[in-house]
Order: structure tokens, then sequence, then C-alpha cells
């Protein structure tokens, strides 16, 4: 009998509308009953800069592979889809490190700085640690929409390097082209996304001053409205772009994914309300035959939910992306 990763997706019967996928597997809860409860890893990633995983290790771990999963712009460990691939890629035999972004999961008080979009350092010095430190000798790395980039990001910058031992990249929903998917979010319809975005990074950034008020500046937040407001307030300018241009530009994967030699599966929907599906018909994707690209009819931002049946929970992006990692990792 196939696979669940082998099935063509079919999206559940009531979810055949990007927004309505996207909000119904945002909203709805999910439980892990057979997941262990994992173990918090704190990394120094950078000088002033540490971050928090939430690990789950098999009982050998030296003798497993280990897939590292980021989360989306605002997003933390405890995301659905991170506990979701956590549970599957556990089940499978693999040690599954979920990762906070700076700032993100209740953690602006471990760094001085911010994350971005395009900050592949603190994956790789994870990465790194786990190898040298843990000694792991096979990785893989799953993002989601801004993990998406930087995993894509991450690879095409290690081009024929195997120090880090990544065997597999895959991303789903990923913002490869950053000021289109901007663009995306400021039309009209994608409102509601745009408004909730902003909602969190202003509460993250508020908390963020308390613990380093001579770092940041309250005052912008007033005026800020959008998330490209946001990244020329805070993001461009901590980080030493020019502006909000520049550092979508230079943080977008897109500009080094036709130098990726690791396998790579990309996933992703026509009806993804703010990726839009233009970005992946880029020549430098399309001619990188490292790169496996899914885009679906239906899916919408980060659900790719379908019919339930049997051990089979519906989760089919997670299934594939778990699928894929073990093929190359085994």
């Amino acid at each position: 009998m196939d696979r669940p990763e082998h099935y063509h997706f079919k999206p559940h019967k009531y979810l055949t509308n990007g927004d309505r996928m996207t909000l119904f597997t945002w909203a709805r809860p999910r439980y892990f009953p057979d997941l262990p409860s994992p173990t918090r890893r704190l990394f120094d990633v950078a000088p002033g800069a540490r971050v928090l995983a939430h690990c789950h290790w098999q009982s050998n771990p030296r003798r497993h592979p280990t897939v590292l999963v980021l989360h989306g712009l605002e997003g933390s460990s405890q995301a659905h889809y991170m506990r979701g691939i956590a549970d599957k890629a556990f089940t499978a035999g693999l040690n599954v490190v979920l990762l906070n972004q700076r700032n993100c999961g209740n953690t602006e008080h471990l760094s001085k700085g911010l994350y971005h979009s395009g900050l592949t350092d603190d994956p790789e010095a994870v990465l790194q640690e786990l190898i040298e430190v843990d000694g792991i000798s096979d990785t893989a790395v799953i993002g989601y929409s801004l993990g998406g980039n930087v995993a894509l990001k991450l690879g095409g910058q290690l081009a024929q390097q195997s120090r880090l031992a990544v065997r597999a990249i895959c991303a789903v929903s990923p913002t490869i082209d950053l000021n289109l998917c901007v663009q995306a979010l400021e039309e009209p319809r994608n409102s509601i996304y745009q408004w909730n975005f902003v909602r969190n990074l202003k509460r993250r950034m508020r908390r963020k001053i308390q613990f380093f008020p001579e770092q940041f500046d309250s005052e912008p937040l007033a005026r800020i409205r959008s998330v490209r407001d946001f990244d020329e307030e805070y993001t461009a300018p901590f980080h030493g772009f020019r502006d909000a241009d520049d550092y979508y530009h230079r943080s977008s994967s897109l500009r080094v994914i036709d130098k990726i030699s690791i396998p790579t599966l990309i996933v992703s929907a026509n009806d993804d309300p703010f990726v839009p599906p233009r970005q992946f018909t880029r020549l430098e994707l399309e001619k990188n035959t490292n790169i496996e690209t899914k885009i679906m009819k239906y899916g919408g931002h980060c659900g790719f939910l379908t019919s339930s049946h049997g051990q089979f929970d519906g989760y089919w992006a997670e299934h594939k992306t778990v699928g894929f990692v073990l093929h190359h990792c085994q």
C-alpha cells in the first residue's frame, strides 16, 4: 500500500478555497498524544544571541538523522505544523529540533538583536553544534513560509560544502521572493493577514524594548501599519540594510536558489493568499535539477489538509516532507 506522501494531494472537500484552508488549519486544535515531551536546549549562535529549541531525541541520537525545523513569520516551535512535523518525523525514527528563531516563542530576553527572513547564521550555527558536539552525522532542514526561505537560502549558501552533512532541504509555502510576497500581503483582500502579522510584530517589539530599552525606540510603533513599515523602521536598519527594499532583495533565497546542490523539495499552492505561485516559475529555479517543485492547485498557506483515514491524519505536506527527508537520509 502506498505511503501517504505518495498520494496526489486532494484538498478536503470543504477547503477548496485558499483563505478557508489557511485559516482553518491555522485555528484548528491538534493533539499529539504519542509525541514525548521535548527537551529544551539553548544554542549560542552569535555574540549576544541565544536561541531556544525544543528537541525530540531518539534513545541513541547519534544513530539517527536529525531534522531541523524552522517556523514562519511570528511563529514558534509551538505552531501546529511544527508539532505535526515533530510527531511524524519522530515516529519515523528521526531526531527533531524545533528551532525558535531569535525572539520568537517568548525568547525576547535571550538575544539583543532581531531575526529576519534571510538570517541563515542561526540555523547554520545550530547544525554545526549538533555535528561537532552531539556527533550527529546526517541532518536535514524543513522550513515553513519565512522559515522555508531561510532553509532554501541556507542551501544555496552551502553549495558544495559538506561539513554540515545536510542531506535534504524541504520548504513549504516558502517566501522565496520577499518583495513579491510583501506586495501580495498589501493587497486589500489580505488585510486580515497583514493585521495579524503587524499586531504580533508590534507586541513582540514592545516586549523586546522592555528587556533592551537602550537598543530600540518605541516611538515608531504608533505609525506602523504594515509588515513593510515594520521592516523599514526596525528590521532593515538594525541589520544594516539600506531600507526594506534592500532587505527584501538581499534576503530572498531566489538570489541563490540556482546554487543549491542538495536534494530539495518545494511545496506550495496556487491558491496561497500571499505567496504568489509565479515566483516558482523563475528560470533559475526551474533549471536546477536538484530541486523538486510541487505547486498544487489547492492548499492555501501552510495548509494542505485532505481527508484523514486510518493512520493518515490528512496533513499531506507534513507526510510529504518527512518522506522526502527519510528517502535522502537513509
